[in-house]
């Protein structure tokens, strides 16, 4: 399975790697949510792990965007706590699960195999 990363933290990025690496093939890594999308398209990743908070564009809508052009679009949001709010409206534009920062891989692997699932 294809994976996008899109954080704008750099050692979130490479934390959420070390957890998907042997597990999932991680086909490239956004740093914003305009990288996110164009990235998207090029690549039509099975899943995309998009944090919420990115500047440019943020994870929002990004997502919005994405899931516009590809309904079947899998999104995880990658989330801090205390930003429900935030993932209401990040489930209203396409995100199928979230995950909480600090991630632990456990409940992360857990949740991609809830949204893969379907």
């Amino acid at each position: 399975m294809d994976v996008l990363i899109a954080d704008d933290s750099e050692f979130m990025r490479s934390l959420l790697r070390e957890i998907l690496e042997g597990e999932y093939e991680i086909v490239d890594e956004a740093e914003n949510g305009v990288e996110a999308i164009e990235l998207y398209n090029e690549y039509d990743p099975d899943l995309v792990m998009m944090d919420i908070v990115m500047p440019i564009r943020d994870g929002i809508e990004a997502t919005d965007e994405i899931t516009d052009t590809d309904p079947n679009a899998k999104v995880i949001m990658c989330t801090s706590v205390g930003q429900e709010q935030k993932m209401k409206s990040a489930i209203q534009a396409g995100a199928e699960g979230y995950i909480t920062k600090p991630f632990q891989k456990p409940s992360v692997l857990d949740e991609i195999e809830n949204v893969v699932a379907g």
